[in-house]
């Protein structure tokens, strides 16, 4: 099911804000590090590089999938969008992991002063307020349209606030009290939430391939949805799947057989269409069977 006009504009203009505002805090913090030297900004600097992939991915991949189903594709290209997500998954963990060996390292090294904490703590509180204003941009895109991949770009930002405040907690500490093993010890705090992160979206990527069900309660709700419909007296093999932000489903519905076939199709579109009202999300196949009663 291809986005609407007015929600699909408002997913890329939420896409392109997410890229805009990575480049910016790239190369912001590229010449805070160099003035620097702080590894939390370095830890910070990944995360950043990661999120303009990410962002850039995602807006592809939002792109790629409001395409509508063709002779190739019968059911689409949503999937492209949990493709997307392992790949992102994967760079993620690898960057929390290099930033994890370095931070590592210095901590169990001497202490390396710190430089210019001032500048990079300038730099670090633009990042968190471009950020801050990213998430609210994204949040009312997320809830007007229920796009997953604005919603899970949102959510990665949120966690992203977490670095950047502690990288200019750890300058501030080096420049106050000369505590320069701080920037370590939340440059390894920071990389430890990358790799959290990453096994999170990982998973939810592989169930999402692997043609993993809808959650219990979207799948009960429609259940319950075909057993109160007036003309259905019953339903059996309703089955769903998960692909990028759609939900597959298919529902046998058991029809009175002595009713005209319009009637019976009738029946069927009705109830097709309260359960896409219902779940926008969803991608419905309705099968008619004879009620046996």
């Amino acid at each position: 099911m291809p986005y609407d006009g007015p929600a699909q504009k408002l997913n890329i203009s939420a896409g392109f804000a997410s890229v805009s505002v990575a480049a910016t805090l790239v190369v912001l913090k590229l010449w805070a590090l160099w003035a620097t030297g702080a590894l939390s900004i370095a830890a910070s600097l990944a995360d950043s590089a990661m999120d303009l992939f990410v962002s850039a991915a995602g807006l592809a991949a939002i792109v790629y999938a409001a395409r509508p189903a063709d002779d190739d594709h019968t059911f689409g290209h949503s999937s492209v969008e949990d493709l997307v997500s392992l790949g992102q998954a994967i760079f993620v963990a690898a960057s929390g992991g290099l930033i994890l060996w370095v931070s590592v390292e210095r901590l169990l090294a001497a202490s390396v002063p710190l430089t210019a904490e001032g500048a990079g703590i300038a730099v670090m509180a633009v990042s968190a307020a471009l950020t801050a204003a990213l998430v609210l941009w994204q949040r009312r895109v997320a809830r007007q349209t229920g796009n997953k991949v604005v919603a899970a770009d949102m959510l990665h930002y949120v966690g992203d606030l977490l670095p950047t405040v502690g990288a200019i907690l750890a300058l501030g500490l080096s420049a106050r009290f000369g505590w320069s093993r701080a920037d370590s010890v939340i440059a390894i705090l920071a990389a430890l939430l990358m790799l959290r992160g990453a096994l999170h979206i990982g998973i939810s990527s592989w169930h999402a391939l692997m043609d993993r069900a809808a959650p219990a309660e979207l799948v009960q709700g429609i259940s319950n949805i075909a057993d109160l419909w007036p003309g259905v007296r019953g339903h059996h093999d309703l089955r769903t799947r998960t692909a990028g932000a759609r939900v597959f489903v298919q529902i046998h519905i058991e029809l009175d057989g002595e009713q005209t076939l319009d009637a019976a199709h009738a029946i069927a579109r009705s109830l097709k269409r309260a359960i896409r009202e219902a779940y926008p999300q969803t991608d419905v196949i309705i099968h008619m069977d004879v009620w046996q009663g």
